[in-house]
């Protein structure tokens, strides 16, 4: 991928998107192309694809998602499933209509079965539920990485997808509502600490396993795939 190759970070201003905007300028690419929510809609197709015709990017990363932690995913399962899916659709198609060279697309790992054998390999989605509490944005993050697969296979479109690990890092959301595992039990430590509580609450049994990733270590990684990863199916 030459240095100043035109690449789209959609979502650039997320945890992960500024992790890869951070990374892809540290590694010497200086051509990226940026777009606010209130620039562009990425839920709105007829704006997505004039933004697509008249940049015309050589790269794409899709990191642009509704997310949010336990509480936000099981109380907003149709705005979880709809935007993500309307996100998914409208980026895809406006990708392969203007001839995109080579597209990332960020799943997650709540996409596998909640009953997965560990380690968990990729071959593994699909093949059980995946868990109620987030399964509106799982079966849209399910939807976007067979999407790039069947695109690769049936147009020959370099769309690939990757599964990272429970990411976390600067820029993360610390709402002890909304934000994910470790920075929402962050907050909640620090403002117990603040306000003198002697205990907080931990949602969940207690039992389950996590695996967790530093962002600039996931973003780093992406980049190598958007390099060098050419299989239509996902990888973790």
């Amino acid at each position: 991928m030459e240095k100043n190759a035109k690449i789209y970070v959609a979502g650039h201003t997320g945890l992960f998107g500024t992790a890869l905007c951070r990374q892809l300028k540290e590694q010497g690419f200086h051509n990226l192309v940026l777009r606010r929510h209130e620039q562009l809609d990425l839920t709105n197709q007829a704006a997505t694809n004039t933004f697509f015709e008249e940049i015309k990017p050589g790269y794409v990363i899709l990191a642009a998602a509704k997310v949010g932690g336990i509480q936000a995913n099981r109380t907003q399962m149709a705005d979880f499933i709809m935007e993500n899916m309307q996100i998914e659709c409208n980026v895809l198609s406006a990708a392969h209509a203007v001839g995109v060279k080579k597209l990332l697309f960020l799943g997650s790992s709540c996409l596998y079965p909640g009953n997965a054998e560990q380690p968990v390999r990729e071959e593994a989605v699909l093949t059980g539920s995946c868990e109620p509490t987030n399964e509106g944005f799982a079966i849209a993050k399910i939807a976007g990485i067979k999407m790039c697969e069947y695109y690769h296979k049936q147009y020959g479109d370099h769309f690939i997808s990757c599964i990272p690990a429970n990411v976390y890092g600067p820029g993360d959301d610390f709402n002890p509502e909304t934000g994910h595992v470790i920075s929402a039990l962050m907050a909640r430590m620090h403002i117990a600490k603040v306000n003198h509580v002697p205990q907080i609450e931990i949602w969940g049994s207690g039992i389950a396993e996590r695996e967790f990733l530093y962002i600039d270590d996931a973003a780093d990684a992406c980049i190598k795939l958007l390099q060098a990863y050419e299989e239509p199916e996902t990888i973790n």
